[in-house]
């Protein structure tokens, strides 16, 4: 079974999180922050995981600590769960649409971390339960450079923050549904290595 738990525990959070790459889907979600729970069941459900986060935090001070700590040990969890990488597909993407907002992300399951993250010329507006955009590029930055994969999650249309989180979080579950998928026998990669 392809699955993980990790917990990380810091100064300002503690962090634990339950994956299981095989599903099936569902999970306790409990960050204390309700829209990022939220937006972790869209993990859960349409990438199709197993997945339950205990967390706490710094919430009087910001949710900046507390969604960026959730992608690092969710980040751990998924380097751990992947064990290597053989047979999994590597490479994947989807878009995901919400209103007037469409997201694509792609994915390359690579050893190498890397977000490409500019939601370029859009002026996107207000938070979501106390998230905004930059917490969206926190959270993203933590899981990529924790799992060591390459995310590429463009923002192709899209104003208000809301729907800009969600659909990106829907899309980045497609499209890590699709990469992690054991779909061969050998590894993904001419290094041998991942």
């Amino acid at each position: 079974m392809r699955q993980a738990k990790i917990e990380r525990v810091t100064s300002e959070t503690e962090v634990r999180v339950e994956l299981g790459l095989d599903g099936p889907p569902g999970g306790s979600l409990d960050t204390g922050l309700a829209f990022l729970d939220h937006m972790l069941a869209q993990l859960q459900r349409h990438g199709r995981f197993r997945l339950a986060v205990a967390a706490s935090g710094d919430l009087d001070v910001d949710v900046h600590h507390l969604v960026e700590d959730v992608g690092i040990t969710l980040g751990m969890a998924l380097k751990e769960a992947l064990a290597g990488g053989q047979g999994i597909e590597r490479y994947a993407s989807a878009f995901a649409p919400m209103d007037e907002t469409l997201v694509h992300a792609v994915v390359d399951i690579s050893g190498r971390p890397y977000l490409g993250f500019e939601p370029e010329g859009l002026e996107i507006a207000g938070e979501a339960g106390g998230m905004n955009v930059y917490h969206l590029r926190e959270f993203l930055r933590g899981l990529v450079n924790h799992a060591g994969i390459t995310l590429h999650l463009r923002v192709l249309s899209g104003r208000e923050a809301h729907h800009v989180i969600e659909a990106a979080f829907k899309a980045l579950a497609r499209a890590l549904y699709a990469a992690t998928r054991v779909t061969r026998e050998d590894l993904p990669s001419t290094k041998g290595v991942i």
